[in-house]
């Protein structure tokens, strides 16, 4: 990434070689951070590009730009979804941006059993719309180009009904059984030699899953996953999830045991 100030314009805002920031990325470019007319800033617009721009001036409310450079940050080759119990509080906003730093594609909000908070569907939009600008904001932290999707809050059983398809899809879990997360990649390493594109983790709230929804989950084929012997906090859960699929997605793939010379 261009190792400088970085703001964000959705993608249909980015197609001239001029560009013009307004709203809060103007104020905080102009009154914040302060940059002068003649610096230069970098631009991404959440689809894998990124600007490198000279500002050219400020009119009233908007910061005029020219692209100088667009570079493509190719999309990720595994995409990770979090399936994410809502916790209480401002916890989720804090999820969702240790998310984004930590790869995640998409971020699906789950109302769950036992979830706290309940809001109905115009509340569900305008708190997505909230947690999305949130992912914004980090992505001009990290250094990605790739704004995670945070979908509508859903129930698990809505989400199931979609039928969606996924080359590997854990539970983090508490029961008996379960397993590391290793094991299921190393499995899926010897049968296919690659990595899975596609992965889903499910991590429940507060209280985690009830105990028929952790049996729905897996009767789709969703395989348990411990998180070691401790029980963890629902943001600490989240993050260890993503961190481990973050390692197992890109370690090189591992040599052949019988191929080992000592």
């Amino acid at each position: 990434p261009f190792p400088m100030h970085r703001f964000f314009l959705p993608p249909e805002h980015c197609q001239n070689a001029s560009l013009c920031l307004t709203g809060d990325e103007a104020h905080h470019a102009r009154h914040v951070v302060r940059v002068r007319p003649g610096e230069r800033v970098a631009v991404v617009d959440g689809a894998g590009h990124e600007f490198l721009c000279e500002v050219q001036g400020y009119d009233r409310d908007q910061a005029r730009l020219t692209v100088l450079e667009k570079r493509l940050q190719p999309a990720p080759s595994s995409q990770v979804t979090l399936l994410q119990g809502v916790p209480k509080g401002k916890l989720m906003e804090a999820i969702i941006q240790k998310a984004t730093e930590l790869g995640a594609f998409r971020i699906v909000p789950l109302l769950t059993e036992r979830v706290v908070a309940r809001f109905d569907d115009k509340e569900g939009a305008r708190k997505a719309e909230k947690w999305q600008l949130v992912a914004r904001e980090a992505i001009k932290q990290c250094g990605s180009a790739w704004v995670p999707a945070v979908e509508l809050p859903m129930t698990p059983n809505q989400f199931l009904a979609r039928k969606e398809s996924f080359e590997l899809a854990l539970i983090a879990s508490l029961e008996s059984g379960s397993r590391p997360a290793r094991e299921y990649f190393r499995a899926l390493e010897v049968e296919h030699r690659q990595m899975p594109r596609s992965v889903c983790v499910w991590v429940g709230p507060e209280g985690d899953f009830t105990p028929a929804e952790t049996q729905s989950i897996k009767s789709h084929g969703v395989l348990p996953i411990t998180l070691g012997r401790l029980v963890l906090r629902v943001e600490t859960a989240a993050i260890y999830c993503l961190s481990i699929l973050n390692h197992e997605l890109q370690a090189p793939t591992a040599p052949d045991p019988s191929r080992l010379q000592l």
